[in-house]
């Protein structure tokens, strides 16, 4: 039992399976409540506005709208609510974006049940939580910085610039928001290790990124 209200949850998956089961995990265990379910990252940043969880379980991999646009976007809005990534990859392509997108920790599916427990305690708390093998990734990537792959967002968004799209164009062709188009940017170009939009596309076609 814990003290105080539940934790609140949204759960965010395309599975309805993985739903269904932690909609019935978190319900069965005290301190915690599921106030709704979204399929993908479009309708988890409505559901977000409307319910105002304390925690959300986040998928990336979705069609509809992947996760880690959606993490964006509710770091963009300032939203209150803890991202906590739940999902079956683990490869540098997907955590370094979740956790540079703003996501509080980053769990693989296949955690036990009281380890998800903790995490998403851990997570309202404020609290940073990492499989250990996300963990080990993000040193290696810490002490080799510049050597991240983009992520496939960052990749459609430099595919876009190379072709003379402007942020708002881009904004519009990949349903996600201006500031979103921005930090994506921003990523792309700390991990090209460029400064701007040309030296991007330049630095990308050298290296094989664009062809």
């Amino acid at each position: 039992m814990t003290d105080g209200p539940p934790i609140s949850l949204l759960i965010v998956d395309d599975h309805p399976v993985v739903r269904d089961g932690l909609r019935g995990m978190f319900a069965s265990e005290p301190g915690f409540t599921v106030l709704g379910e979204a399929s993908d990252g479009v309708a988890a940043l409505a559901l977000a506005e409307s319910l105002d969880p304390d925690v959300i379980l986040m998928d990336l991999r979705m069609p509809g709208g992947g996760g880690v646009a959606a993490i964006a976007e509710l770091t963009g809005r300032g939203a209150r609510a803890r991202v906590l990534v739940l999902t079956t990859y683990d490869t540098d392509s997907d955590t370094l974006p979740a956790i540079e997108a703003g996501a509080t920790g980053y769990l693989l599916k296949d955690a036990p049940r009281e380890e998800l427990f903790a995490a998403v305690r851990a997570a309202a708390a404020g609290r940073t939580v990492l499989s250990p093998a996300v963990a080990s990734r993000l040193v290696s990537a810490v002490r080799s910085p510049g050597n991240e792959p983009l992520s496939a967002r960052e990749r459609e968004v430099l595919a876009l610039v190379a072709q003379g799209t402007s942020n708002r164009e881009i904004a519009r062709e990949l349903f996600i928001s201006e500031a979103t188009v921005k930090t994506h940017l921003t990523h792309l170009y700390a991990k090209l290790g460029v400064n701007d939009r040309a030296a991007a596309v330049a630095t990308a076609y050298e290296r094989g990124i664009l062809g």
